[in-house]
């Protein structure tokens, strides 16, 4: 029987402290697309005159990598070679159909790994790691068999050139050829993680120990993990200091025993690690007690469960049991992420309590948010992209479909305000409507109704923008693992209401005569009714935060927005009809329960109003002018940093002293809020 492997926590670990050190990857490759644009050693952006391997391959016309430094092409180069990656690039650039994936990175991540690997056999475990080669070869039997059989004739290429005829097929490898092949490929797309740099923008893909790979999955985890991308460490080892703070176990049967020796040894992991390329550091989000398992989350935890299961068994082959998808009736987020209204059209009453194909109206209803949102992603059409959006938000989708007494109907479907399309919207919207309101200001070359317009815009990114972190705040209250999502909403929350309250647009009300001032005379501002600030800095100097003072910071961050947000809210949501249907983006007790049909009542009985109407195109009314206060752009100011420092502070629990701490800190100390700038680690 096949044992599982789990990492438990070796002590008492609180919240928001490291629990491994910076592990260096046993393989890594970028992906395809940005070979010629990021150093295939470290990731990082090639300079403008990269560095080229040291060493070359035999066979002419061969691609190549490119380096940021000597030091990453003397690191890297004889393993790009030796691994036969530039005889597959060639391969794959000759024959594209012989590998249809598009992105060869997991079959250049697996060569490495191969190459750099003792000789070894495909059993069910490589170097440590499971490899789920029957697995995966029974569902994705083509992606496997080919990627291996094209690693095979690289491989070949590599042992036979220059005599080796690039015409060779993937048809002409034998099934049995490519035994071991299979199995590290399939290790790789079972263990390998994406490695993002500081923008969250994915770079590749790495494949790290069983210090890192034996961490299991869990929807509702209390680790997290970071990355680092720094070039190769003289010598390449782990600082002496740097303890693994969580021990292996493996359980078979039912029964954990702890495995004292063996893969796990921190020796033999350094050993295998080559001692360069992106890091991965395992960080607490919740306290774990000596004793209990460490997990981290393989997929979004912002999606309903039966999307976070159909994504773990497409990509990893298991369903997930934990207590977030065990619970019975399912958890009030996991409620609320699903939540939708119908209402019969044809009745004359309004009425909630009808059944419905629930699956039928999600997909409907998912099709039509998803095509929305490509109007802005793909196609470039942010207006667009809000009209279709903000309808199906106030008018609702209808459908027809035959009750039980075979009579057609006509059914119209609302989102809740927190379910999970109803997030994705928010973030689409607060991104394209803050385009919008840019590309407005870059035509107006004087104070004009369009430069309202542009202001009106900004406003209503804001908005969203706002709206988006307290619904996830709401649900990170029932959830606390979704403290990481959490962290990021209100950072980008607190950026886009201080650059509202900083617009340079709001001066130009002087015009006008509108009492409207700069909010800069409250650079030195220190909010008398909470202790963010100095929490924050705190954190920052001794780098960890106990779980006492997350508790009292939090509810002190709330009180004070909930303050904040009364006097602004309506102001922020006067120009869309949706936005103020919302009473409060920061209290959603005005929500009731999930089952309560309050919300879906206000939603329905709202839709009377045309249409599309979000306001963001009429003329500018007297009372929106008169919003723009001095009052009011101050109380957004100052709304602003609270949303900022606290979306620091959680950042500062998740990664430590990272490139996103760093960030918000610098916003700050620009407006004086802090007293010292951040220098960003790597």
């Amino acid at each position: 029987m096949e044992v599982e492997m789990e990492m438990r926590a070796g002590e008492e670990i609180e919240i928001g402290q490291d629990i491994t050190p910076p592990l260096p990857p046993l393989s890594s490759s970028l992906h395809h697309s940005l070979l010629s644009s990021h150093c295939s050693s470290c990731f990082s952006p090639l300079p403008p005159q990269p560095f080229p391997p040291l060493f070359t391959p035999t066979f002419p016309n061969t691609p190549s990598s490119y380096y940021c430094s000597s030091l990453c092409s003397s690191a890297d180069s004889p393993l790009h070679v030796s691994s036969a990656e530039p005889y597959l690039l060639l391969l794959l650039q000759s024959h594209p159909s012989a590998y249809p994936n598009g992105d060869s990175s997991d079959l250049r991540a697996a060569l490495r790994l191969l190459q750099s690997l003792p000789a070894t056999s495909p059993y069910p475990r490589v170097a440590g790691l499971l490899t789920n080669r029957h697995k995966l070869l029974h569902h994705h039997d083509h992606r496997v068999r080919d990627g291996a059989r094209a690693m095979f004739l690289a491989r070949k290429m590599r042992d036979e050139s220059p005599n080796f005829s690039i015409d060779a097929t993937i048809a002409n490898v034998a099934p049995h050829d490519a035994v071991l092949e299979e199995a590290v490929l399939s290790l790789v797309l079972t263990n390998a993680v994406e490695v993002q740099d500081k923008t969250g923008r994915t770079l590749g893909i790495s494949v790290y120990g069983p210090s890192f790979c034996w961490i299991n999955h869990s929807c509702s985890p209390n680790a997290c993990y970071r990355f680092s991308l720094m070039t190769p460490p003289t010598p390449p080892c782990w600082p002496e200091t740097a303890l693994l703070r969580i021990v292996p176990f493996g359980r078979s049967s039912g029964r954990a025993t702890q495995i004292e020796n063996g893969v796990c040894s921190n020796n033999v992991l350094a050993k295998e690690s080559r001692g360069y390329g992106p890091r991965v550091t395992v960080r607490s989000i919740k306290r774990i007690k000596k004793g209990e398992e460490v997990t981290v989350t393989y997929t979004d935890l912002l999606q309903p469960k039966a999307m976070r299961q159909s994504e773990l068994w497409s990509r990893y082959r298991f369903i997930c049991s934990c207590t977030r998808c065990s619970a019975s009736p399912l958890t009030y987020v996991d409620q609320a992420l699903e939540e939708i209204f119908a209402v019969n059209s044809n009745s004359s009453s309004l009425s909630l309590e009808i059944n419905f194909n629930r699956d039928k109206a999600t997909q409907l209803l998912s099709v039509y948010f998803d095509d929305a949102i490509d109007d802005y992603l793909s196609s470039g059409d942010p207006e667009s992209s809000c009209e279709r959006l903000e309808h199906a938000f106030t008018q609702g989708l209808s459908d027809m479909q035959l009750d039980c007494n075979g009579e057609t109907s006509q059914l119209r479907y609302w989102l809740h305000p927190l379910n999970y399309l109803s997030l994705n919207a928010y973030t689409t919207l607060a991104s394209a409507y803050k385009i919008r309101a840019t590309d407005m200001i870059a035509l107006c070359s004087k104070m004009d109704d369009h430069l309202l317009k542009a202001l009106n815009l900004s406003r209503t990114s804001a908005a969203y923008s706002l709206l988006l972190a307290g619904a996830t705040h709401h649900l990170f209250r029932s959830e606390s693992s979704l403290i990481v999502s959490v962290a990021n909403f209100w950072t980008s929350a607190g950026e886009s209401l201080l650059t509202l309250a900083k617009s340079s647009v709001w001066s130009e009300f002087v015009h006008r005569d509108l009492p409207v001032s700069n909010p800069c005379s409250t650079a030195s501002y220190r909010c008398p009714k909470c202790s963010l600030i100095d929490k924050f800095e705190a954190c920052l100097f001794y780098g960890q935060v106990q779980h006492a003072d997350f508790d009292d910071v939090s509810s002190e961050f709330i009180d004070c927005v909930s303050n904040f947000t009364q006097n602004v809210w309506n102001i922020l949501a006067l120009s869309c009809q949706y936005l103020r249907l919302i009473k409060s983006p920061i209290d959603f007790s005005w929500l009731g329960t999930t089952k309560d049909s309050s919300v879906g009542e206000v939603l329905i009985r709202s839709s009377g109003t045309k249409a599309g109407s979000c306001g963001t195109e009429r003329s500018i009314s007297g009372s929106e002018a008169e919003g723009y206060t001095a009052q009011v752009r101050i109380c957004i100011f100052k709304l602003g940093v609270h949303c900022l420092l606290y979306g620091g502070y959680l950042a500062s629990i998740c990664y430590g002293n990272s490139h996103l701490t760093c960030y918000v800190r610098n916003i700050l100390d620009m407006e004086g809020i802090l007293l010292n700038p951040c220098h960003e680690p790597n």
